[in-house]
C-alpha cells in the first residue's frame, strides 16, 4: 500500500474524544470498525495483559454505539426483539441480550440497562443499550425499523465509553466516586462526576469485558478527557489498548461478534442459553415472541438440534492456534473450526474457541488442529479459561 492511500485510509477513520490523549500517550493506533483506535502503548500487549489481572487498566471504547430506547412501553417493545427477560429488568440492573434473525441467527449481541431515574413513570420507560461498533448503525436501524411507532431510538454519538478493568478498578474509581461503592456486578446508576473534572453526572456500570470486576463509564464527550486523565493519575491505574482487551476476554471465555458468534450461529449453539431467562423460554409466562423464537427454543428443549457448539480448546503444545484453523479428530475427520485463539499471558498456554460437533464437544475430548499442514493437539476444556472475578457479593 502506498502512503498516500495509507494516509487517506487514515483520514476516513473516525476518532474517539480520547484520540488526543492516545497520542500523547504513544498509543500505536491502528483501523477498527471505522474508528483509529489504540492497540497498545509503549510497554506492550502482554504487560497491560498482566497489568489488568494485578492493578487496574483504563480501555477506551468509544467506538461502541450507544443508544436510547425510551417510552412508556419501551422494556415491552425492545422485548419484542430479543430472548431477554427486560419487562422484569429493575431500575439500575443491566442485562445481557442479543438481537437475533428469523432464523435465530445472532444479529449482536448488547448490553441492556434500565437506566431510568428514581421515580420516573413508565415500566422500563428508558433502556440503555451498548452495541458492538461495527454492528451500531445496522442496531440503531433495526430497532427503529421494528419498534419506531412505539417508542424513540436514539443514538449518543456525542458520548464516550471508558472501562477501568482489574482488581484495583474499585479502590481507584471510589477515590473520584464514592457512590459507585454501592454497585455490584450488572448494576447501573448516575454518579455526578468531582468538581475538579466537571458538573455533569456520568452514567456508571459495574461490568465489563476482561472476566475482571470493574466499570464501563458513559461520560460525555466534553468531559471525557479530564475524566480519563483523572483515572490515570490514580495510583494502580494505566492505560491499556485492543490487544489486551482480546487476550483478557479470550481467556475469560467472552465472545467476540463476527468471530465466535454470528448469523450461522444461534445462542444456543454460542452457549449463552444462560442469558434467556426462564420466563422467556418454553412454559414461561412470555415464552417466545422473538425473532426465531421457533428455533431457540426447539434447541433449548431438545439439545440434538444443534448440531455444532462452542467450545474451549487447550492445546497440549505451545504452539499458539488462531481464528481459522480446521480441527480433526482421532481418525482424521474434520469436526468444526477456531473461531478465536491465542497464546495468552494469565492461561500460560495456547487457548482456542471453537465451533464442534456435538459428538467432540464433551470436556477431556481430543481434537486436532490443523496448522500449516501439521496437527497440534488440543483437549476441550470448560471455560472460562481464567476464573471471573466480578463482585457478585
Amino acid at each position: 500500500m502506498s502512503d498516500a492511500k495509507a494516509s487517506a485510509q487514515a483520514d476516513d477513520l473516525q476518532q474517539t474524544p480520547l484520540h488526543e490523549l492516545h497520542l500523547s500517550l504513544g498509543a500505536r493506533m491502528v483501523p477498527f470498525a471505522g474508528y483509529s483506535m489504540p492497540l497498545q502503548y509503549a510497554k506492550g500487549i502482554v504487560a497491560e495483559h498482566r497489568h489488568t489481572r494485578e492493578a487496574a487498566s483504563l480501555f477506551d471504547v468509544s467506538h461502541m454505539g450507544q443508544l436510547h430506547v425510551r417510552g412508556e412501553q419501551a422494556a415491552a417493545a425492545l422485548e419484542s426483539l430479543v430472548p431477554v427477560d427486560l419487562q422484569g429488568l429493575a431500575r439500575g440492573r443491566q442485562r445481557y441480550g442479543f438481537l437475533l434473525d428469523a432464523g435465530g441467527g445472532i444479529l449482536d449481541d448488547l448490553m441492556i440497562t434500565h437506566r431510568a431515574r428514581s421515580g420516573a413513570a413508565g415500566a422500563g420507560g428508558e433502556l440503555f443499550v451498548v452495541v458492538n461498533a461495527a454492528r451500531k448503525q445496522h442496531d440503531q436501524d433495526w430497532l427503529s425499523g421494528h419498534l419506531g411507532a412505539r417508542c424513540e431510538i436514539e443514538a449518543m454519538p456525542r458520548h464516550a465509553l471508558l472501562a477501568l478493568q482489574g482488581p484495583a478498578a474499585a479502590q481507584a474509581l471510589q477515590s473520584l466516586m464514592p457512590a459507585v461503592a454501592q454497585l455490584r456486578f450488572m448494576d447501573a446508576a448516575w454518579v455526578a462526576l468531582p468538581p475538579s473534572v466537571g458538573d455533569a453526572e456520568v452514567f456508571v456500570s459495574r461490568s465489563g469485558y476482561t472476566g475482571e470486576d470493574g466499570f464501563e463509564i458513559s461520560v460525555a464527550a466534553e468531559h471525557a478527557q479530564a475524566l480519563a486523565a483523572a483515572l490515570l493519575k490514580l495510583p494502580g491505574v494505566a492505560p491499556a489498548g485492543l490487544g489486551a482487551r482480546d487476550t483478557l476476554r479470550l481467556e475469560a471465555g467472552l465472545c467476540l461478534y463476527g468471530h465466535d458468534m454470528d448469523t450461522t450461529t444461534t445462542p444456543v449453539q454460542a452457549r449463552l442459553q444462560w442469558a434467556i431467562q426462564k420466563v422467556r423460554r418454553s412454559g414461561g409466562a412470555r415464552a417466545g415472541g422473538f425473532p426465531g423464537a421457533e428455533v431457540v427454543l426447539a434447541q433449548l428443549d431438545d439439545p440434538a438440534r444443534l448440531g455444532r457448539v462452542r467450545v474451549g480448546l487447550r492445546g497440549l503444545q505451545r504452539a499458539p492456534v488462531r481464528e481459522g484453523a480446521r480441527l480433526l479428530d482421532a481418525q482424521g475427520r474434520e469436526v468444526g473450526s477456531v473461531t478465536s485463539g491465542a497464546l495468552t499471558p494469565s492461561a500460560d498456554a495456547a487457548i482456542a474457541m471453537a465451533y464442534v460437533q456435538t459428538a467432540c464437544a464433551a470436556a477431556g475430548t481430543e481434537l486436532y488442529a490443523l496448522v500449516r499442514d501439521k496437527r497440534l493437539p488440543m483437549q476441550v476444556v470448560d471455560m472460562p479459561f481464567v476464573a471471573h472475578r466480578y463482585a457478585r457479593g
